[in-house]
């Protein structure tokens, strides 16, 4: 089954107390109140929505499979563990997968008995489970469940795999992925790399969540461009989420400068 271009809209609810209460560092993109996690997903609580990006499900077994170099083949178990316990903290109404889920077309072939079972559980868990595709995975596997899509509209949000071009005038806020955004700096002489979402209050992008995916520097031009002046990161840190203006960010070269 292909994808489709867009999903009816979901039913919307009321938040209750108990949804809040899940840390991070609390937000605002085109006035929707949102939480960035520690661990790399948003949430938002009114509408007990979890959104994670990026997780690259079997990249490792493709690694080893391309390079012959082989690494631990662990990282789709190291993944859904994080996103097990983001799910059982927040216990969502929708989860929602921001494209690249699965790291290549075949991916779902080589995830073994016992991650695909976590995979069904885990969708299980949700009254809405969305894949939305993306450059790795345009036909997500559809064998566990769930619902996929190119983007879904979501109130006065809309989440899709990749940023669009400026100038962004299909909706007053987007969320997306796909740029595995990393916040460089230096903290006492010492150069330091994290994690990180990207926001100038009208657009979101989101930190990778797979557990083997690398990072793109915060003030890369790709990035950059995306955002129509000044942007922060929320830097994740070991329990964490700091806000940091861009200015304070360092390029990739002079976080070497200083080692």
């Amino acid at each position: 089954m292909q994808p489709a271009d867009h999903l009816e809209p979901l039913r919307r609810e009321r938040a209750t107390p108990a949804t809040r209460s899940v840390g991070g560092l609390a937000f605002t993109c085109n006035a929707v109140e949102l939480v960035a996690r520690p661990d790399g997903a948003l949430w938002w609580p009114q509408e007990r929505l979890l959104a994670v990006a990026d997780l690259h499900l079997e990249k490792g077994s493709w690694y080893g499979m391309r390079t012959g170099q082989l690494l631990p083949p662990y990282d789709t178990r190291a993944t859904l563990a994080r996103l097990a316990r983001a799910i059982e903290q927040t216990r969502p109404r929708v989860v929602l997968c921001v494209g690249d889920s699965f790291h290549d077309s075949e991916a779902a072939s080589r995830v073994d008995a016992v991650d695909a079972a976590e995979i069904l559980r885990l969708i299980g868990t949700a009254r809405d489970w969305i894949w939305i595709t993306g450059n790795h995975d345009p036909a997500p596997p559809r064998q566990w469940g769930g619902q996929a899509s190119v983007e879904l509209a979501f109130g006065p949000l809309v989440f899709r795999h990749q940023a669009l071009s400026l100038p962004l005038t299909d909706t007053g806020g987007e969320v997306s992925g796909h740029y595995h955004p990393v916040a460089s700096l230096v903290v006492r002489g010492r150069g330091l790399r994290r994690r990180c979402f990207l926001t100038d209050g009208a657009r979101l992008i989101l930190p990778s969540y797979g557990a083997y995916t690398g990072g793109l520097n915060a003030r890369d031009q790709a990035v950059a461009a995306l955002f129509d002046g000044p942007y922060d990161a929320l830097a994740i840190g070991a329990a964490s989420v700091h806000r940091l203006p861009v200015e304070a960010l360092r390029r990739d070269a002079e976080l070497m400068a200083a080692k």
